[in-house]
């Protein structure tokens, strides 16, 4: 895989591992997202994983989610 950007190298390759044990996939609303638990005990979106482009207007990173209303994947 070739990836062209910008950005760079240690923030898309993230090497602490401690970050992405954090990282959850779960659905909220029926929308499949990847969160990642905060200190205070709340999610916060990372990335959306849909392919519906109304998913992308409603969730963004950065949102904040409770855990109650959030239904883990295996």
């Amino acid at each position: 895989m070739i990836l062209h950007t910008i950005v760079p190298e240690f923030i898309v390759f993230q090497t602490n591992e401690a970050e992405y044990k954090k990282q959850r996939i779960v659905q909220y609303n029926g929308v499949s997202l990847l969160v990642q638990q905060t200190e205070t005990n709340e999610y916060e979106i990372v990335r959306v994983l849909s392919s519906d482009p109304q998913h992308y207007l409603t969730y963004e990173p950065g949102t904040k989610l409770y855990a109650t209303s959030l239904q883990f994947m295996v």
